[in-house]
């Protein structure tokens, strides 16, 4: 059976990935973003301001530390670019470089919003990652139509052009995403019973799109990014797909941890998700990709059909909150360090005036990420930079 909490990380990114596309939100897909809240303070004051440079410093000698980035942020000037300046070294696309994006229509592709970017990464010295290249709820219908090799077809050609277009310009590739099953149930399992295994009748699809990747640019690291790595019988299921690719000669180079987390969550489940895929002795790189942590603890119903949910913060979080996420985010950055592989942590966003969080699973204040709605640092971040700070 399955339990409460299984069920609201099932549901969560079931409802996550659909609110995605209607709303314009930021978890893990889309086609545009987050509208921004006007800035409101929390409860407990925040007056400190961080050096520049002291979050990416603390991890220099261990990873590169991200974030996802929108485009309207950049062009605005939003105070979320001065943040990336200051305290981040790694960025990914958020939306800007999903199939829906760059080719909503067949054989034609603008890399306007990628291109970018890239070239504000390239202006101010960031690692940049793209994702994604295939994902079920980013992509448009014309590949799923056709027989079985023209779908191919049409996948490699897309992946060829896209990783050949920002070739050079993108450390690494979320290749596959989301292509785990959420189930052991599931008629497909280990593999999710996407439109992309509808439409191939297996999971050659993945096959096809890591090979066309590796093709177009030798050089980039490919990666399968994945929710629930903290939940035991959803990685298993991973491993189960990432040995079967490494078997096969399959060219794939990492695994993405997306861990949105929530204050109930132990630091210990995330490592045990890096420590499975260490197991495998490949020399996998692992990444955390779309880090955030709400500070509320929901039922599935939630997220399922709105009710249950916790009631709405608003401006007076609880300072007890916050300092448990801080602690929670301490604890799995001392773990972090410790585990070679993992070269890069990027959080899905900067403030929490911008996060997916505000709107799903239900429209409500949270705060999940390193910098509150006035872009000031919060007790999280203070927890992961200076180890003598008492949360």
């Amino acid at each position: 059976m399955m339990t409460e909490i299984d069920a609201r990380q099932r549901l969560k990114f079931l409802v996550g990935g659909v609110s995605l596309l209607a709303l314009g939100s930021c978890s893990g897909g889309g086609g545009g973003s987050s509208p921004t809240p006007t800035p409101t303070s929390t409860s407990t004051p925040i007056d400190y301001e961080p050096t520049s440079g002291l979050l990416r410093n603390t991890y220099r000698n261990n990873f590169k530390i991200g974030s996802a980035a929108l485009t309207p942020q950049i062009d605005a000037n939003d105070p979320i670019v001065d943040l990336l300046k200051s305290q981040f070294n790694s960025m990914m696309a958020e939306y800007e470089m999903k199939a829906d994006v760059i080719s909503p229509s067949e054989g034609v592709y603008d890399f306007s919003a990628g291109d970018k970017l890239v070239a504000f990464a390239e202006a101010n010295g960031f690692e940049l990652h793209g994702h994604t290249l295939l994902w079920h709820s980013s992509t448009p219908d014309y590949f799923f139509l056709g027989s079985k090799d023209e779908i191919k077809t049409k996948l490699q050609n897309y992946v060829t052009e896209v990783v050949t277009h920002f070739k050079g310009k993108v450390h690494s590739w979320h290749v596959v995403n989301e292509v785990v099953s959420d189930s052991a149930s599931e008629t497909t399992a280990p593999y999710r019973n996407s439109d992309w295994y509808q439409a191939v009748g297996s999971a050659e699809y993945i096959d096809w799109a890591f090979e066309a990747a590796h093709a177009a640019d030798p050089d980039a690291l490919l990666f399968i990014n994945e929710y629930n790595t903290e939940f035991e019988d959803k990685r298993g299921r991973l491993i189960e797909i990432v040995e079967d690719l490494l078997d096969r000669n399959i060219p794939i180079h990492g695994v993405g941890h997306q861990c949105h987390l929530d204050y109930r969550d132990a630091a210990s489940s995330v490592l045990s998700a890096i420590d499975a895929v260490d197991d495998l002795f490949a020399g996998l790189v692992n990444h955390i990709t779309e880090m955030d942590m709400s500070v509320y603890g929901d039922p599935g119903s939630c997220w399922q059909n709105e009710t249950g949910c916790d009631a709405d913060f608003g401006a007076n979080v609880p300072a007890e909150r916050l300092k448990l996420q801080a602690q929670i985010f301490r604890d799995l950055f001392n773990g972090l360090i410790l585990r070679p592989s993992v070269e890069n942590v990027s959080f899905w966003g900067v403030s929490d005036a911008h996060s997916w969080l505000n709107e799903r699973p239900t429209e409500r204040t949270n705060y999940p990420l390193l910098f509150d709605r006035n872009y000031k640092a919060k007790p999280a971040f203070r927890a992961i930079t200076d180890s003598n700070y008492v949360i």
